[in-house]
């Protein structure tokens, strides 16, 4: 039986702006198995990015608890926190933010530089694994410029992956792709999660997409339909 890696308690966020309160998220509740691909699907303005973010530790709640393997992740204070994520939660992201003075390689191995200060033996000939695995082996030393939509994407997906996350938590990942890339993305994300059993969350307004999932959250106006 699959154990809880994730906990979303209660989640609530809201913001202040000159028209008043914004509720983005009201009392969001549910878990994510270890091993699970997980969609939440919904509209544009549902609160789905912002709940990822939430999740990854990236965005605090105004009220809630996220759980990761049993540590409240905003109970750590903000340097243990993005060590934390830095190590165990990977993320890919609509627009690729890809570095453009980098190279692929360099781009994914920014995340293991960051946890140990310098590109270490192992992950660089992990860097070069993953990006052959994904169809760059003839990239690796070009510059997003050079790199298509799809191939950005694909260096971003090795980026998350370098540091061997529990957890890849995917922010519209085909959304700035066309349709053919899109397939391309979601089967090597579906590959990886069920291969290498990565926790795969994923967000889109795309229902198609979504039908990739063990499983789909509905999202909609900040609450969780039933």
């Amino acid at each position: 039986m699959s154990k809880n890696i994730v906990k979303v308690n209660g989640i609530c966020k809201s913001y202040r702006d000159s028209a008043g309160n914004l509720e983005v998220l009201k009392d969001i509740n549910f878990t994510v198995n270890e091993g699970e691909f997980l969609a939440i699907q919904g509209p544009s303005g549902a609160g789905k990015s912002t709940l990822l973010h939430i999740m990854g530790g990236l965005d605090k709640p105004s009220q809630g608890s996220v759980y990761f393997e049993g540590a409240d992740i905003y109970g750590l204070d903000e340097n243990t926190r993005a060590a934390f994520r830095n190590r165990k939660i990977g993320f890919v992201f609509q627009f690729f933010h890809l570095l453009p003075e980098l190279t692929a390689l360099e781009n994914v191995l920014l995340p293991s530089i960051l946890k140990s200060w310098w590109a270490r033996e192992k992950d660089l000939k992990f860097a070069r694994q993953l990006l052959e695995r994904l169809g760059l082996s003839r990239r690796l030393a070009h510059k997003p410029a050079a790199l298509s939509g799809g191939e950005q994407q694909r260096v971003a997906i090795c980026r998350a992956l370098i540091n061997r996350p529990k957890l890849l938590l995917c922010d519209e990942p085909t959304g700035n792709l066309d349709s053919e890339n899109g397939k391309i993305i979601l089967q090597l994300l579906t590959e990886f999660n069920q291969r290498e059993k990565i926790t795969m969350l994923l967000v889109t307004h795309d229902k198609d997409i979504a039908k990739g999932a063990e499983r789909v959250i509905h999202l909609k106006d900040g609450i969780i339909l039933h």
